[in-house]
């Protein structure tokens, strides 16, 4: 018992280190995507990620030219922003990520997903990313922090302020419901203080919007009416080989599909549209 003992140390740290090592190494020439998994801290390659094409994404034009005018840049090796897509659910601001693979993997583009449990090892992962040809987009999906996970102060020093940046060829990509990536509280507002006609906002503010405003460009997107919710429904009916999709019959049941979904987005609109080219309507 008592050797057993003075094993579990060693045992210990034996585990630690496997824990950290290196999965095994992604050929990024053949792989266009992984995903970094917080629970081992490893790199794993996604070997069929979801494509989408940028065709496929209506009623979002100024939107897919401004990430796309980005997305460009980077790839092509000039000077580019980090990215915050901020608004309604469902309106494509991740589909617009995957699109720009889809788009630029053929010219070294490649996208690394990290959840937010994962941020805190940001300063690692921008360890195990080559300084290669290829130029990766680390994507954030559906973020939002409370001030005290540990993601958030690694997120912040990563974009502006750490002396562990990400090389030239890394960008962060983050979608988020809230423009500040965090909870606002009504007694935040309290906080503010008038000084010679002038509103400073407290310093719970002041650290809610300091995150958001290290990215350097922020792309919104907005709920869409009733005909683009339409034009989307019958875009990917057709697409999945539906031949009445501009018919009365249609757009009432696209529109009850949203009533009783509660929102009209692009998303309800491509549920809809598979539903009812499924039931071959």
């Amino acid at each position: 018992m008592t050797d057993l003992f003075l094993l579990l140390p060693r045992i210990e740290r034996l585990l630690d280190r496997l824990e950290g090592a290196p999965a095994e190494a992604i050929d990024w020439k053949k792989i266009h995507a992984a995903r970094w998994v917080a629970e081992t801290r490893q790199l794993h390659a996604i070997c069929h990620p979801h494509r989408i094409e940028t065709r496929h994404l209506l009623a979002i034009d100024e939107q897919k030219r401004r990430i796309d005018a980005n997305t460009r840049q980077f790839v092509e090796g000039r000077p580019a922003n980090n990215v915050l897509l901020t608004g309604a659910r469902g309106t494509g601001k991740s589909s617009l990520v995957k699109a720009m693979l889809a788009k630029y993997a053929g010219k070294g583009l490649r996208l690394v997903e990290i959840d937010k449990a994962g941020l805190a090892h940001l300063p690692e992962l921008f360890e195990r990313l080559p300084e290669s040809p290829q130029r990766f987009i680390l994507f954030c999906d559906d973020l939002s922090f409370t001030v005290d996970e540990p993601g958030y102060p690694a997120l912040k020093a990563a974009l502006d302020g750490s002396l562990s940046t990400p090389a030239d060829n890394v960008l962060i990509y983050a979608t988020s419901n809230r423009r500040h990536l965090m909870p606002e509280y009504m007694a935040e507002n309290e906080e503010a203080r008038h000084l010679g006609g002038e509103v400073h906002p407290g310093e719970a503010t002041e650290e809610k919007v300091s995150l958001s405003e290290r990215f350097g460009l922020w792309v919104s997107f907005y709920p869409m009416d009733q005909d683009a919710y339409l034009a989307i429904a019958a875009h990917w009916a057709k697409e999945l080989g539906a031949k009445d999709a501009d018919s009365e019959r249609f757009i009432r049941a696209a529109l009850q599909w949203s009533l009783a979904r509660g929102a009209r987005s692009g998303r309800v609109a491509q549920q809809f549209a598979k539903d009812w080219a499924g039931q071959g309507k």
